[in-house]
């Protein structure tokens, strides 16, 4: 205990340094951080190698591997997300709102940090650099607590990370790595309010749950991705077996995969083979409702276990309905309020899909790939919230911040 309340006494310091620094001298930092993570990508991708083979060790499965892993072009993307942030606008200090009372006292709304943001994360080191830019551009410090699958590639990137502060004369406490990788720790940082200001939860849903839960500090929940893609009635066939294929297969481990088809009767016949086939060659097994083993007899017959589960895995559920009513009802039913999308050409439909469905990001005609703090333009996330308090959808740079009031007055008192 007496590590973690080091770490959040270095936070606290660090916060009030870093709620007064520039843009320039924020930016500056977030490019120095990104050429050191470039030019030190060997020590980085050796620490991640330790991490793999404990993971292959243990019997961590492909999808959850394939968010462990790092290559030089993973740490190259995760450089430009750094850049990406220095060349964002600096939203600190910006009039929200300016009005005036009519006994003179004048009201600005202003943008300003958090302070200290914890986050608690799963296997994923990417997301360690990520938090660090994000917090690190909008004055908050920082404090990580990864998973033990990733303790070594996470030691390595803040590592690198605090030298390049060092160079820019910043301090090395802007971003910190709890290293001790006992549960019962994370319990305790759960507990840490008079140190962290927000606590972020990014991983599945048992490591989500449990912060939600167990914490006493208040947490903005990020959430897991039970994402469909609906094939309407009136959708192109291709451009629906494309982006199934790229929503479902591009990348099986993260959060904003495709894990459920639902298709419209209507559309069964023709789109269900071609699916299946495309889908084949990725070896995606295929778990569905009756009506969908009807044209696909080597279906798995699905149960309602599938249609509630994020596979994070070469698997998809699918469910046939008669209208788009249905397909709705069906998607927010199972959903986790994360990404959902309808392939239509029918305008009308689209927009009722848009207006009725329950979730952080809806898309009409475009992979659930998309939802991504890089995609956005937000050069990097801090994840995506699936709650409607304070932030939704992926959480950028403004998602980091709350706001005060400066009021000025000429000698007003109040009768």
């Amino acid at each position: 205990m007496a590590e973690l309340t080091e770490l959040g006494k270095n936070a606290c310091a660090a916060k009030y340094i870093l709620q007064k620094l520039t843009t320039e001298e924020k930016n500056k930092a977030l490019d120095t951080a990104a050429n050191y993570l470039c030019d030190r990508q060997a020590e980085i991708l050796a620490a991640n190698e330790s991490d793999l083979e404990n993971g292959r060790r243990n019997g961590m499965n492909p999808g959850l591997l394939d968010r462990l892993k790092l290559t030089s072009d993973r740490i190259a993307q995760i450089a430009e997300g750094l850049r990406q942030i220095s060349e964002l606008p600096d939203c600190i200090g910006e009039v929200m709102e300016h009005f005036e009372r009519p006994n003179g006292l004048k009201i600005d709304k202003v943008r300003v940090p958090l302070g200290v943001i914890g986050i608690i994360y799963e296997a994923r080191p990417n997301v360690t650099a990520d938090a660090f830019g994000l917090c690190f551009k909008t004055g908050n410090a920082v404090i990580l607590k990864g998973g033990s699958d990733a303790i070594h590639s996470n030691i390595a990137i803040v590592r690198v990370l605090q030298d390049a502060l060092d160079v820019c004369k910043m301090p090395r406490t802007a971003v910190q790595l709890i290293e001790d990788t006992d549960r019962a720790v994370t319990a305790q940082f759960m507990k840490m309010k008079e140190y962290v200001d927000v606590l972020i939860p990014r991983g599945g849903a048992g490591l989500i749950r449990s912060v939600v839960e167990n914490s006493t500090i208040p947490v903005i929940e990020t959430g897991t991705g039970n994402c469909h893609v609906y094939v309407d009635r009136d959708a192109d066939v291709d451009m629906a077996v494309k982006i199934l294929m790229n929503a479902k297969t591009q990348r099986i481990g993260v959060c904003n995969a495709c894990e459920s088809l639902v298709v419209h009767r209507a559309i069964r016949d023709r789109f269900l083979p071609k699916m299946a086939e495309t889908l084949k060659t990725k070896n995606v097994e295929l778990r569905g409702d009756e009506s969908t083993r009807e044209i696909l007899p080597d279906c798995i017959p699905a149960t309602e276990e599938d249609y509630a589960t994020e596979y994070l895995d070469y698997i998809l559920s699918i469910k046939t309905v008669d209208s788009v009513d249905e397909a709705i009802a069906h998607i927010n039913r199972y959903n986790t309020k994360h990404s959902e999308c309808i392939v239509t050409e029918n305008v009308q439909t689209a927009e009722k899909f848009l207006n009725e469905v329950d979730a952080a990001c809806v898309y009409v005609n475009a992979s659930t790939r998309f939802t991504d703090g890089f995609e956005f333009g937000f050069g990097a996330e801090i994840g995506i919230s699936t709650q409607k308090l304070h932030a939704r959808g992926p959480m950028g740079l403004k998602e980091l911040t709350s706001y005060k009031y400066k009021i000025h007055g000429n000698g007003q008192i109040r009768g």
